[in-house]
């Protein structure tokens, strides 16, 4: 057995567009003067909403609002995000051997509502969202405190800088995705244990 983590945006929900959309409407309704593009998140050191905000040259004092307005947009989009093709098989699958976390910088209710839109909430055993305190890798040492018990293996999974990062702070096994928001040159950066083009790869990592 083994916990495997995954990061949200970008990992299990095909957010880009909604993200690109939703950081334009918050710059507008900021009086923000910038057209967000992809680049605004493909080269960010990290990952979150606050680090969006700037990369899209919202000023400091704006940038909680930013993080709110973009939160409360994707609370209110009508349906949750796309599933990456591949995603819900492979929870599937390790659902029957494996605990299953998420640690994201979105919120735990917008990622409840995408998993349970998806059939899928029954099988994750926790979320970690930007409303749970602490960094990316502080709340990964959080799941592993909680769900494992025997020195089992622990995989974080994402698709930006940050998480690579993350994953290497806290001490486990990094698993970078190349069909996320950030392309391999940026994540190969973090050095990650592995990189994967296709969730089903992510089998014969975790199982190997």
């Amino acid at each position: 057995m083994a916990l495997v983590i995954f990061d949200y945006d970008g990992v299990l929900a095909d957010t880009l567009d909604d993200l690109i959309r939703f950081g334009q409407e918050a710059c507008d309704q900021l009086g923000v003067k910038h057209v967000v593009t992809k680049d605004d998140l493909s080269n960010l050191e990290v990952m979150s909403f606050a680090t969006y905000g700037r990369a899209c040259e919202v000023p400091e004092h704006l940038i909680d609002e930013f993080v709110k307005i973009s939160l409360r947009l994707f609370a209110e989009k009508e349906s949750p995000p796309a599933i990456f093709d591949g995603v819900s098989e492979v929870i599937q699958h390790f659902s029957t051997n494996h605990k299953i976390a998420i640690v994201t910088t979105n919120s735990s209710q917008n990622v409840h509502a995408f998993l349970t839109q998806h059939g899928l909430d029954s099988l994750v055993h926790a979320v970690y969202g930007v409303d749970t305190p602490g960094s990316k890798a502080q709340k990964i040492s959080i799941a592993r405190e909680r769900f494992v018990e025997n020195g089992e293996a622990v995989f974080m999974i994402g698709d930006a800088l940050s998480d690579v990062r993350a994953a290497k702070e806290a001490g486990v096994t990094s698993i970078a995705v190349t069909w996320g928001h950030q392309g391999l040159e940026t994540l190969i950066k973090g050095k990650p244990e592995y990189v994967v083009n296709s969730p089903h790869e992510l089998i014969g990592v975790i199982e190997r």
